[in-house]
């Protein structure tokens, strides 16, 4: 069990840290663009802007469910050991019940 805490807890910090590291590249690259001189007023997709005005969200997003599906696999097998340890305590009481000549 504390090995599932430490590495879940290791994951958060990793998240932690490279979440930040990710908004700032991207803010940093926002920053070192010219300034633009009138604020645009209709919808344009977003496959037709210009590559550095597209969001460079993807590593944010892998990182975000990386993250979610290692915690619920952490979780999953949290809870299979504590199953499984149930079940072993169940399976000694019923062998000292069988023991001991009751029903």
């Amino acid at each position: 069990m504390k090995t599932v805490r430490s590495i879940l807890v290791a994951m958060v910090l990793f998240v932690a840290l490279v979440a930040p590291a990710g908004a700032q590249g991207g803010a940093a690259q926002g920053q070192s663009q010219t300034p633009r001189q009138e604020q645009q007023t209709e919808f344009i997709p977003l496959d037709q802007l210009p590559p550095q005005e597209q969001l460079p969200a993807a590593r944010l997003l892998i990182a975000a469910y990386a993250f979610v599906l290692a915690a619920l696999f952490l979780y999953v097998l949290s809870v299979a050991r504590r199953v499984g340890a149930v079940h072993r305590e169940v399976q000694r009481l019923e062998a000292d019940l069988k023991r001991s000549g009751r029903p």
